[in-house]
């Protein structure tokens, strides 16, 4: 990476404005973009911006450290990766870029279902890597499904709940992007405006690699991205339930989390069902709009979850919302566009600067507020003001 873009990217924000200026429009718009009025993707933000901290002084905090365990592993910092579909159309083998950024930095990264880069070499490249699968309410697609995961080597499933039906991403049809990608003059046009992407991503990778497919919906390969059938993989969902999740914990052996829990009656059937962690998520605003921001409904969650792991994503950009999800009873954080941004700007490189912006203002920020260890943290470091400062 070179030093002008580490000196112009202060923090993750900064990635954003770049990949803007690298990106194709409809490419950057499928990244940044969420669904009907963004009103979800707003206020996942704007809840952080609605508490503020009140710090302690006075505190020898030269010993303090951020690392935390979880799932029976050590990691440097407690937050990671969060699953991005079609990493590899953003950036050249973005899958894997993400997956060894994180690797090195001893953070989790969780690979999409909807990834264009088969899971074996994902896994293969960072086998501490998680995978997040989308899956239809049909139980024989479901156990091969699973099955492949545990024949790769994860040890770490992620079920997405909160996907029963398609959206409506009108953001995406303004800006010329769709499931298939079209080639259009529109598109062609706007990738000869950015260069850099069409040639050092997409034109390598075909060249390389041949057309990505999306590798990893189900047990065999699925579609191209550019086929007209390829919405198959995307649908077939609205018959998922928790008779689905029973059948998952039955055949996994390893580590199982339900990501999309938006509700704390449905974490105690999550914990019922088996379930070894949750993360709170409105999928980045990209399902159901005017879902709150999952900070709003993260205590409730968090008292109801019982002896589950309790991770969030969504609207994370800064040390002091990592701080601040913790301290109403997160176990674990995820950041997902902003690592997407970073490696369309300076692929593994920008993902590492990325980690290492947060690593260090999680560093600065336990200073200030005089604590120690992750442990300490809780509701009395914090008060609602409902203002928009950060």
């Amino acid at each position: 990476m070179s030093t002008r873009i580490a000196q112009r990217a202060l923090c993750l924000d900064d990635f954003e404005e770049m990949s803007r200026r690298h990106l194709p429009r409809p490419i950057f718009g499928y990244i940044a973009g969420a669904t009907e009025r963004n009103a979800s993707l707003a206020d996942a933000a704007r809840a952080y911006s609605e508490l503020h901290f009140l710090p302690r002084v006075l505190r020898d905090v030269s010993p303090r450290t951020f690392r935390r365990t979880i799932f029976g592993r050590d990691w440097a910092a407690p937050f990671g990766i969060a699953p991005m579909g079609m990493a590899a159309l953003v950036a050249y083998r973005g899958d894997l870029a993400l997956a060894q950024a994180a690797r090195e930095a001893e953070v989790p990264f969780i690979l999409s279902g909807s990834s264009l880069i088969r899971m074996e070499e994902v896994i293969a490249a960072n086998p501490d890597a998680w995978f997040q699968a989308y899956l239809p309410g049909d139980s024989t697609r479901v156990e091969a499904l699973v099955d492949r995961v545990a024949a790769a080597g994860f040890g770490t499933l992620l079920l997405t709940v909160d996907t029963a039906v398609l959206p409506s991403r009108e953001n995406n049809v303004r800006n010329g992007f769709s499931t298939p990608l079209r080639p259009s003059l529109r598109l062609f046009m706007d990738g000869a405006m950015h260069p850099k992407w069409s040639i050092g991503s997409f034109l390598r990778t075909w060249a390389q690699h041949g057309m990505p497919h999306f590798e990893n919906s189900f047990a065999e390969r699925g579609a191209p991205i550019l086929a007209r059938n390829v919405l198959r993989d995307f649908t077939a969902r609205d018959h998922l339930n928790w008779e689905h999740l029973a059948l998952i914990r039955r055949r996994w052996p390893g580590w199982l989390i339900v990501k999309g829990v938006m509700h704390p009656d449905d974490a105690r059937r999550a914990e019922q069902e088996g379930a070894d962690g949750i993360i709170v998520s409105n999928h980045g605003g990209r399902q159901l709009d005017s879902t709150s921001g999952p900070l709003r409904i993260l205590p409730d969650i968090a008292a109801a979850a019982g002896q589950m792991a309790v991770m969030i994503d969504g609207g994370i950009r800064r040390g002091t919302d990592v701080l601040k999800a913790l301290s109403l009873g997160a176990h674990f954080c995820f950041v997902g566009r902003p690592m997407l941004h970073a490696a369309a700007v300076a692929g593994q490189e920008g993902i590492a600067h990325a980690i290492r912006l947060m690593k260090g203002e999680m560093d600065r920020d336990m200073a200030l507020l005089g604590v120690n260890a992750l442990e300490e943290l809780g509701p009395q470091y914090l008060i609602r003001t409902g203002g928009t400062g950060a």
